[in-house]
């Protein structure tokens, strides 16, 4: 018995071609993939050279205009608080120096007024007095 195996060899050529042919597509498919890969890349660099670069440029000078703009700013920010923290003090104590050289120049009049009153009445005779007022309510 004679097994004739040309239908399977054939078979098997045409199996082994049509993997060569696989073959061969997926790498002219990589080969492709690669070539557009760099064709984008070097798109990408030109644009970021181009254009990008410039306004990254001009974004950084701006950065650094408002840094500057924002320390003098605070600088001036610390400087008004300094003269106005410094203004406010100056007004309490001129304050305070007022209250207190008009009530004592008040308790003095108050206390010649008064003298005089009593002497003006000793003199008149009167014995009328007219009731002190409490030491709270003294000026």
């Amino acid at each position: 018995m004679t097994v004739d195996l040309t239908t399977t060899n054939w078979m098997l050529g045409i199996m082994a071609v049509v993997s060569v042919l696989e073959a061969l597509v997926l790498i002219g498919v990589a080969v492709g993939g690669f070539m557009a890969y760099r064709r984008v890349m070097q798109l990408v660099n030109d644009l970021e050279a181009r254009q990008i670069a410039p306004l990254r440029e001009k974004v950084d000078a701006i950065l650094v205009d408002v840094k500057t703009v924002t320390a003098r700013v605070s600088h001036q920010a610390e400087r008004v608080d300094h003269a106005v923290s410094g203004t406010i003090d100056r007004v309490d104590d001129t304050a305070t120096r007022v209250t207190t050289s008009v009530r004592d120049k008040v308790n003095q009049a108050v206390g010649m007024a008064r003298g005089v009153r009593a002497v003006v009445m000793s003199l008149l005779g009167g014995d009328h007095h007219e009731p002190q007022a409490p030491a709270a309510g003294r000026v």
